[in-house]
């Protein structure tokens, strides 16, 4: 059977959504409100680390104190060793977007935290691989810090991949 609709395909500059309604209002923080990023996730094994990074500087942006803790795969993030064929060298399009957001998210005022065993234990990094600004924890901080959220009253996201 003939095909029997015709649309014209959108063309650059078309917009095919409402962007303007907002379901939600656009809330700020409150005079000292935290958050706290938890993340153990695989560098370029999908977008949630990115996403996460990007949703951890809308919410510095809203005026959040920030604390951005990275364990398990997560601390490969915050490798200042990243990069072909020259460290800081981009080995395709995006190749050091993590570690640009990081950098982004300690200029705007967040703290960074990365795991000492992970790194040291699961991935051969050394202190000296983070990117500078990057604070290495003790892995029982984990707990800690996920305590010091709950007495703070934070708002905590919290992502696991494997």
């Amino acid at each position: 059977m003939p095909k029997t609709v015709t649309i014209d395909p959108p063309k650059e500059g078309d917009i095919l959504f409402n962007v303007e309604d907002k379901v939600f209002p656009d809330h700020q923080a409150n005079e000292g409100d935290k958050a706290y990023i938890f993340m153990h996730t695989v560098p370029f094994e999908g977008s949630v680390g990115l996403v996460n990074m990007l949703t951890a500087t809308r919410l510095q942006r809203k005026g959040f104190n920030l604390t951005f803790i990275l364990y398990g795969p997560g601390v490969l993030m915050a490798s200042a060793a990243r990069g072909y064929p020259a460290v800081g060298s981009e080995g395709f399009p995006g190749n050091l977007g993590y570690n640009r957001q990081l950098k982004t998210l300690m200029d705007e005022g967040a703290t960074v935290y990365a795991c000492r065993f992970a790194m040291g234990a699961l991935y051969g990094m050394r202190e000296d691989d983070l990117i500078p600004g990057v604070k290495a924890f003790n892995p029982l901080d984990v707990l800690d810090a996920n305590i010091q959220a709950y007495r703070d009253r934070a708002l905590v996201l919290s992502t696991w991949t494997l």
